[in-house]
């Protein structure tokens, strides 16, 4: 997987200097459409390996670890990129929230990089997980997709000697593709997984295809049906209680609401429980710091996000956003894209502040 797609060799000194928060296909994208215009170009990310959710989640066979590892490798010996690996950019009281968060041994703090660099720009994605407000969602044997396959990552990668166990009977409980990945995860660990949706599969975010190739794997996949609790013998998950559920009219993400219907309720045992019921962007700062935002100049949305101006500029004009951190989850194919489309806006106004060329509105 290249990243500097755009060049064969890396131009001369641009003489400007850009740091990148977070090492995931944004991110790297960036690195790499910044790296070939002959910027000095340094990576920070929380992670001992670069390649964010790709190397982190993602299992092998939907993308190729080394594939990803191969073309960070790339920047950094052909074009001059730097890592600063398992360091974690953050501004304000540090909550460790976080997936990953257990391999940083260093933490910087924000406002420094932004004096220090003649760009900044935050790419640090989604690595907090959504878990719903169900009786018994604390039991043991209960997680979220994200951690779940986060640990058998860093298994895979050596990073830790502790092997993932499932149990016999997995439920997991989405839509999207991290459902599906967590499904297809618990099959090929030889459990008997269960993928439960509250809607059709026509209306899955991972799409008919994704379901029905899960489906002729020997994934058991329940449609119309929605969690009512987590039952539980001693803090320890035994099962989830469901109801089933009918599609009404249109909400606001222009889907079938689903509806519950009454006297429905059944019950499926199982010995994990994983939730892929979304997640959350994780800037690098506190926003629930009022201060740091006013600091900042920068706002973030009710979801988290950060607020952006056209093409990736943040509220703050000296920091730029691109990837999940700003639209929230989304695939890799449009967060490198939105990666190439920030690194192309500070190409442009850097230029400009140098004087190489007039500063136009684009």
């Amino acid at each position: 997987m290249r990243f500097t797609f755009i060049c064969r060799e890396k131009l001369s000194k641009a003489g400007s200097r850009v740091a990148i928060i977070g090492a995931g296909p944004a991110g790297l994208g960036a690195a790499g459409y910044l790296a070939c215009r002959g910027y000095e170009v340094e990576v920070y990310d929380k992670l001992p390996l670069p390649g964010g959710l790709m190397v982190f989640a993602i299992p092998p066979w939907r993308i190729s670890k080394d594939a990803v590892l191969n073309g960070a490798k790339e920047l950094e010996e052909s074009f001059g990129v730097k890592f600063i690996l398992k360091t974690k950019v953050y501004l304000g009281n540090v909550v460790r929230r976080d997936e990953g968060d257990d391999f940083i041994e260093k933490i910087m703090p924000l406002d420094k990089l932004i004096d220090e660099y003649d760009a900044v720009i935050v790419a640090t994605g989604t690595w907090e997980s959504k878990l719903p407000k169900l009786p018994g969602v604390e039991s043991r044997g209960v997680t979220t997709a994200l951690a779940y396959l986060y640990k058998h990552r860093i298994y895979e990668l050596g990073l830790t000697s502790r092997r993932p166990g499932d149990g016999e009977r997995v439920i997991v409980i989405g839509g999207g593709h991290s459902a599906i990945d967590a499904a297809e995860q618990a099959l090929n660990n030889g459990s008997y997984p269960y993928l439960v949706y509250r809607r059709t599969i026509k209306e899955a975010p991972a799409g008919v295809y994704e379901f029905m190739k899960a489906a002729s794997a020997g994934i058991n996949v329940i449609e119309l049906a929605s969690p009512m609790e987590i039952v539980a013998e001693g803090g320890i998950v035994k099962g989830v209680k469901f109801q089933r559920m009918k599609l009404g009219s249109l909400d606001e993400t222009g889907r079938p609401k689903p509806i519950p219907i009454p006297g429905s309720e059944f019950f499926i045992e199982a010995d994990a429980v994983i939730f892929a019921t979304g997640e959350v962007a994780t800037p690098p700062f506190n926003i629930n710091e009022e201060g740091i935002l006013n600091k900042l100049n920068i706002r973030v949305s009710k979801e988290g996000n950060i607020e952006v101006l056209k093409e990736g500029l943040s509220i703050n004009q000296r920091v730029y956003v691109a990837g999940d951190v700003a639209r929230g989850p989304s695939r890799i194919g449009p967060a490198l894209g939105m990666g190439l489309q920030v690194a192309r806006k500070v190409d442009y106004i850097l230029q400009a502040r140098a004087g190489k060329l007039a500063l136009v509105a684009r």
